[in-house]
């Protein structure tokens, strides 16, 4: 790795927690009546085929919603990897969980580089990858709250964002925040409560 990279990761993991801290100061993460909830909204996004969708995807079952981007060389694919551990730990519950990934990378993220780092995940069957243009991805990012910002030059820029995960109920109505890093069995525990409407 090369020094410049691994400043680039460092400012990456430093902002990162910065964001999370300042974004937990001012409440993002405070439990709210899900029908007054300011955490989500509409947005215009293409999936990973290049389907156009909108904010409806998310209506019929329980979703997770992270953002992130597919350079990303670690918090993003252990998202990923911790919420596919918990959704095969809900079993037949599983079913109606859908995880759902949107780029805060659109300019290298394009449906067919998001459909190849979905595919190299290996995540359940109807996991989404939501990509598009800047304004698009900036306008979800912002519906939801989320921070990011471009760190570093060239063309190994890495990108400095918000890690918490978003779980949405089946009328796309947000619920509850997961935080980066717990365990599948701690992820699995939380979706448990929401499916039994605790």
């Amino acid at each position: 790795m090369t020094r410049q990279r691994l400043l680039l990761l460092i400012a990456c993991i430093v902002g990162i927690f910065v964001a999370g801290a300042l974004a937990w100061r001012a409440g993002v993460f405070e439990s709210q009546d899900a029908q007054t909830s300011s955490v989500g909204g509409p947005f215009k996004l293409v999936d990973q085929t290049g389907r156009p969708v909108d904010e409806s995807v998310l209506k019929g079952k329980w979703s997770v919603v992270f953002f992130g981007f597919t350079y990303c060389p670690d918090v993003c694919p252990g998202t990923l990897q911790a919420l596919t551990a918990a959704h095969d730990l809900l079993g037949p519950q599983g079913e109606d969980v859908r995880l759902v990934f949107i780029s805060v990378d659109p300019e290298r993220d394009t449906p067919a580089k998001v459909r190849a780092w979905l595919e190299a995940q290996r995540p359940p069957e109807g996991t989404l990858g939501l990509t598009g243009t800047v304004e698009q991805t900036n306008a979800a990012a912002k519906a939801y709250r989320v921070f990011h910002e471009k760190a570093g030059d060239g063309p190994d820029y890495l990108v400095n964002h918000s890690t918490a995960m978003y779980v949405m109920d089946p009328k796309g109505r947000f619920r509850r925040p997961l935080a980066f890093g717990m365990t599948p069995e701690q992820l699995a525990e939380e979706l448990r409560k929401m499916l039994r409407g605790d």
